[in-house]
């Protein structure tokens, strides 16, 4: 192979990557969520089904018509003829109905069912919104997951790097043989705490492929979202937007429009029905028929009595409105608390990166202090381990700060009810 071939090979192969892992991020997962996970699914199947449900109660508006053949034959009494005689008939009829006024017990079906398309809906964004919490709230998992792995490993590959020093030192007669002992076992423990903190990895790598509604992330891998300074709005405003914003408030309010409907309609029943009937067919004694019949009517049903079940449906529609009216005012009770929960999370998560961040910085010049004093012979091997501890503690809790961090700005989103990217 020539020179220059060569040398054209290394430079592409030099420009791949050199392992084929993705990326994932965060708006990725979201989108995966909401379309592919099954209570989504589901969700957007119970719109489908109460839009169907309207469309049954619109049809009540519109006339009922049929076909129908008909054919006896026996022994009657005939009238006319006073006297019992065999007789056979064939009939063949369209037939037409028409409620003409029921006095709002359609119109209140009608307008139940719209409710109830509207609380399905909202019940459609509420899935959406939990599941998106969810989502974040493990993409986050893994997030700090990652961190902590990498933060671990470094200790491992630290503890490695004493430990060589260790026998060495040991090997010249420098050190005690305690020193290679202590170095050993505080390896093999950073070694154990690698592997938990691997195995960590990998089941929050399960919670977020299940949270996104796929069997396996495939090799992906998340990418943390920038950071942007968030500047929350007053407690008692977010309260308010809250109570605005929420689609459990919406679909509530959906829900005690239907249940007034539905009152509406069961009070309708005690009223009577006055509709319109029509007919027009063929009626002889032979098959086909073909003498031509037809006929009109009006009927009014007036109910009586039906069992007192008219004044259960009433007490029952007051029932449901009522405890929908008490459900909302437990929502409200419900948002007011997790709205304050989310507003101090978010404030001390913020406190606590900005002091654990300090707290790295000053541990890892302590570490890098104690190891170059034991790599130098003047330093003990308890001194350089307390360093590597306290510089990996340092840095697990900046790490779980930030994503307490995260976790209370979803937390917030979702208790304010904000739609996913529209705050700033």
């Amino acid at each position: 192979m020539k020179p220059a071939m060569i040398c054209l090979i290394i430079l592409v192969m030099s420009s791949l990557p050199l392992y084929g892992a993705a990326t994932l991020s965060l708006e990725e997962a979201l989108e995966t969520a909401r379309d592919n996970h099954p209570q989504v699914v589901e969700a957007r199947e119970n719109l489908h089904g109460a839009e169907a449900r309207t469309g049954l109660a619109l049809a009540s508006y519109y006339p009922q018509i049929s076909v129908a053949a008909d054919w006896s034959k026996g022994r009657s009494f005939l009238t006319a003829l006073e006297s019992i005689r065999p007789t056979e008939m064939n009939i063949t009829a369209l037939y037409l109905k028409q409620t003409i006024y029921d006095f709002g017990r359609t119109a209140g079906s009608v307008e139940a069912a719209r409710s109830y398309r509207e609380a399905t809906d909202k019940a459609l964004a509420v899935t959406r919104q939990e599941l998106a919490l969810r989502v974040k709230t493990a993409f986050y998992l893994l997030l700090v997951a990652d961190k902590q792995t990498v933060a671990v490993m470094e200790t491992v590959k630290a503890r490695e790097h004493v430990f060589r020093q260790a026998q060495e030192f040991f090997t010249q007669g420098i050190r005690a043989k305690v020193d290679v002992a202590r170095a050993e076992a505080n390896l093999f423990s950073a070694r154990t705490a690698l592997i938990r903190a691997e195995n960590n990895k990998r089941i929050a790598m399960v919670e977020l492929a299940n949270a996104m509604g796929i069997a396996s992330l495939e090799g992906r891998s998340p990418v943390e979202p920038a950071q942007v300074a968030v500047t929350l709005p007053e407690r008692n405003q977010a309260q308010q937007d809250a109570v605005k914003n929420r689609s459990e408030m919406h679909q509530l309010a959906a829900l005690k429009s239907a249940a007034d409907s539905s009152l509406k309609t069961a009070k309708g029943s005690y009223l009577p029905v006055f509709s319109g009937t029509a007919s027009a067919g063929y009626a002889d004694r032979d098959f086909p028929p073909s003498g031509n019949v037809w006929a009109v009517g009006l009927n009014l049903t007036v109910p009586l009595f039906s069992g007192f079940s008219s004044v259960e449906q009433v007490r029952e529609a007051n029932a449901n409105r009522n405890a929908i009216e008490a459900r909302q005012n437990n929502l409200k009770l419900q948002i007011g608390k997790q709205v304050e929960a989310a507003w101090f999370g978010v404030s001390e998560a913020t406190a606590r990166m900005a002091s654990t961040e300090k707290e790295v910085a000053a541990a890892n010049e302590s570490k890098t202090l104690a190891e170059g004093r034991y790599q130098e012979g003047v330093g003990s091997i308890i001194e350089v381990t307390d360093a590597q501890s306290r510089a990996l503690e340092a840095r697990t809790a900046n790490i779980q700060a930030t994503y307490d961090y995260y976790t209370a700005l979803a937390l917030f989103d979702h208790a304010t009810g904000y739609i996913v990217g529209s705050r700033q």
